[in-house]
């Protein structure tokens, strides 16, 4: 029983000295660090790899979507791997019971991992003609659609923190999208008016679609008792189908020409391999942290990208309005999880 006094126990890995909760509050500040660190280097590397000169054919968006999921199937793996305590019989096993056994449970994944494959090309199209920081902010449109889809499909109520910080985000992201300041350089403005529009109706798409997967993939996973993990494979494994019809619906006669990894390099790479771990990072942030830690990280790396994006990528000037959208959105993602405490309809099962 707890007596005031603070206990300690020793667990794997675990020295004399060293509490659980001292050992829970490092991987909550180190799976939110690595948060911060996944989205930043993420969104700037993806910017940078669409934009930057280079000899011979660009590198396929629709390709690096595909090898993602790869990445993501065999990261997923062999974390079921480790949970087997290294057992290949038993990793057979598991996959076999879960996954060929349970079809139905496994057809369930087909439209969100359709939804993630559109959705990641998406993100690629917002890159290319969009800024880092003017990214960043608006994709943060992502919880107003997750807020809306959790109220109609699990039945959710937000309290009146959740609905005041909605308008503050719709409030910011217009003034981040406001059109650029006359006194800016006209490659700028030039650039602006012709690709801002396309890069921006990317993202709003790419923002419908992650609120709806995401709440989707949250109702299955609260049906089954099947792992995170076991999920994501699932997920991964169609994913991989939906993202090869992509490829050669789209981008087929170029694969045909230059070849599948066309264009690919050590920033490609780079890019790929940020996207796989992705998944795995927010898993971690939601099991080690909150809905209010996580918003710090959001807001942190909204910061570093837009001072990154202004002094290393040269491709954002950042105005008076964008500087006033940002802190709007930044408090709305601050005021969105603060005690958050959603109530669920009882008629909802």
């Amino acid at each position: 029983m707890p007596n005031g006094r603070e206990q300690f126990i020793l667990g794997p890995g675990e020295g004399p000295g060293v509490s659980r909760a001292t050992v829970s509050t490092q991987q909550k500040y180190t799976s939110l660090g690595l948060l911060v660190l996944q989205t930043t280097t993420l969104v700037l590397t993806m910017r940078y790899s669409r934009t930057q000169e280079a000899e011979g054919p660009r590198y396929l968006a629709s390709s690096a979507v595909v090898c993602a999921e790869l990445l993501k199937i065999f990261a997923c793996t062999l974390l079921i791997f480790n949970d087997n305590r290294f057992s290949v019989q038993a990793l057979n096993r598991t996959l076999w019971d879960e996954i060929v056994c349970k079809p139905l449970e496994t057809l369930k994944l087909t439209i969100p991992s359709g939804i993630y494959t559109l959705q990641n090309n998406l993100l690629y199209v917002a890159l290319s003609h969009l800024d880092a920081a003017t990214y960043q902010v608006t994709y943060q449109l992502k919880i107003l659609t997750t807020a809306l889809f959790s109220v109609s499909m699990l039945g959710m109520r937000l309290g009146s923190y959740q609905w005041l910080s909605l308008l503050i985000l719709m409030t910011g992201v217009v003034l981040v999208q406001w059109p650029l300041e006359p006194t800016l350089s006209p490659a700028l403005v030039d650039l602006s008016a012709g690709t801002q529009f396309v890069g921006l109706v990317a993202v709003l798409v790419a923002c419908l679609s992650s609120g709806f997967a995401g709440v989707y993939f949250e109702k299955i996973l609260k049906e089954t008792k099947q792992s995170v993990w076991i999920r994501n494979i699932q997920l991964g494994l169609f994913g991989l189908v939906f993202g090869l019809l992509g490829v050669f619906v789209y981008d087929g006669e170029r694969v045909l020409k230059d070849g599948f990894l066309q264009g690919y390099n050590s920033i490609t790479w780079t890019v790929v391999l940020l996207q796989a771990l992705g998944g795995l990072v927010v898993a971690a942030v939601i099991k080690y942290a909150d809905n209010i830690l996580k918003g710090f990280a959001t807001s942190i790396s909204i910061i570093l990208s837009s001072l990154i994006s202004y002094f290393w990528l040269d491709d954002f000037v950042p105005t008076r309005l964008f500087f006033m959208g940002s802190v709007l959105v930044i408090t709305a993602t601050f005021l969105y999880g603060f005690n958050r405490k959603p109530i669920v309809s009882s008629n909802i099962t």
